[in-house]
C-alpha cells in the first residue's frame, strides 16, 4: 500500500498532537500534586514575620509560561511568611525552586556566610606556606546554586540596585564572576528573609550609583589625606 504525502502528514500531525495531551496532561497532574504539597504546609504566623501571609500588591514581574495553573506567589508567601518575588532577578518559579532545595528551616545555617558557603558561592582560598594560592570558587552541584545563578544573570538589564551591582562587578571581573558574586548577594538576602522574615525593598539603580561614588570619594580621600594632600573639588561651568 502507498501512503501519500498528505496521509503521511496527517498521521504525523495527529500523534503529535495526542503527544502533546498526554505531555499536558501530565504537566497539570504534577501541579496539581505541587498544590496539594504546599497545602500541607502550615501558615507561617504574622508575629513572625513582617509582613502580611499574602501579598499585599500585584507582583510587576511577568507570569512565566512554565508557571503552574495555582498561585505559586501566594502559596509561597502563605508558607514563608515573605515574598521573595520582591528580590529583583527572582520570580515565582524561581523562588519555588529555591524553597524546593532548602525548606524553610533556616537554622541549619548559623549565619549568611555559611549558608552562601553551603550553596558554593563563597570564593575558596588555597593557602600554602602562607601564600594565597588562589581564590577560585568551588562549583558544588544543586538546583539551588543554579537558581541563583540564573536569577543573578537575569538581572543584566535591570534597573533595579542590584542590577547596577551585576554590571559594576561584571565590569570589574568580567561576567562569570560577576553572576557568582551576584548569586552570593541574591543568597544572602533570601536567607535574611527566610531566617528573620524582613522585607526587601528594592533602592533602585541611581541609589546605588550614589552610594557607589559616595564610597570611591571616602577612599580617595582617606589615600589623599594619607599621603599629606587634601582633594578638592573642581566646579564645572554649566551650558
Amino acid at each position: 500500500m502507498i501512503v501519500s504525502p498528505i496521509q503521511f502528514a496527517g498521521f504525523a500531525l495527529r500523534q503529535a498532537v495526542e503527544l502533546y495531551d498526554t505531555y499536558d496532561e501530565k504537566i497539570r497532574a504534577c501541579d496539581k500534586a505541587l498544590e496539594q504539597k504546599l497545602n500541607t504546609f502550615d501558615s507561617k504566623d504574622d508575629k513572625d514575620s513582617q509582613k502580611p501571609s499574602t501579598p499585599d500588591k500585584p507582583s510587576k514581574k511577568r507570569k512565566s509560561r512554565c508557571a503552574p495553573d495555582f498561585d505559586v506567589r501566594s502559596e509561597l508567601n502563605r508558607v514563608s511568611g515573605v515574598d521573595l518575588t520582591d528580590i529583583d532577578g527572582i520570580d515565582e518559579i524561581t523562588a519555588l525552586k529555591i524553597v524546593s532545595e532548602i525548606g524553610l528551616d533556616m537554622s541549619r545555617w548559623p549565619s549568611a556566610k555559611h549558608f552562601a558557603s553551603w550553596l558554593g558561592l563563597c570564593p575558596g582560598t588555597k593557602i600554602s606556606g602562607g601564600k594565597v594560592l588562589n581564590r577560585k570558587t568551588k562549583r558544588l552541584p544543586g538546583a539551588a546554586a543554579t537558581a541563583f545563578r540564573l536569577a543573578a544573570y537575569a538581572l543584566a538589564n535591570s534597573k533595579s540596585a542590584l542590577g547596577a551591582y551585576y554590571r559594576r562587578m561584571r565590569s570589574k571581573l568580567g561576567a562569570p564572576k560577576a553572576i557568582t558574586a551576584t548569586a552570593h548577594k541574591l543568597a544572602r538576602l533570601v536567607y535574611s528573609m527566610l531566617k528573620h522574615g524582613s522585607q526587601y525593598v528594592d533602592e533602585g539603580q541611581e541609589y546605588f550609583e550614589q552610594r557607589y561614588r559616595e564610597r570611591v570619594l571616602k577612599t580617595l580621600k582617606q589615600k589623599a589625606k594619607d599621603m599629606g594632600f587634601t582633594l578638592t573639588p573642581v566646579e564645572t561651568a554649566v551650558g
